[in-house]
């Protein structure tokens, strides 16, 4: 099982709260973000960009 950081772990929590105050948007089309995976995926995203140790993306 892959292992996530508490950084990382706090950011998709973080995400996940917004997604469900209907504040998180996505960065391409700046559109309201109402997948629980999608906001996951971009919580991880702001943890890599941090530096956190999140696991490499598949590919």
């Amino acid at each position: 099982m892959a292992k996530y950081s508490a950084k990382a772990q706090d950011k998709v929590g973080e995400a996940m709260h917004e997604m469900k105050e209907g504040k998180l948007k996505s960065g391409t089309s700046g559109k309201k973000v109402t997948n629980p995976k999608q906001a996951v995926a971009i919580g991880l995203s702001e943890a890599r960009k941090e530096g956190a140790k999140v696991p490499k993306k598949k590919s």
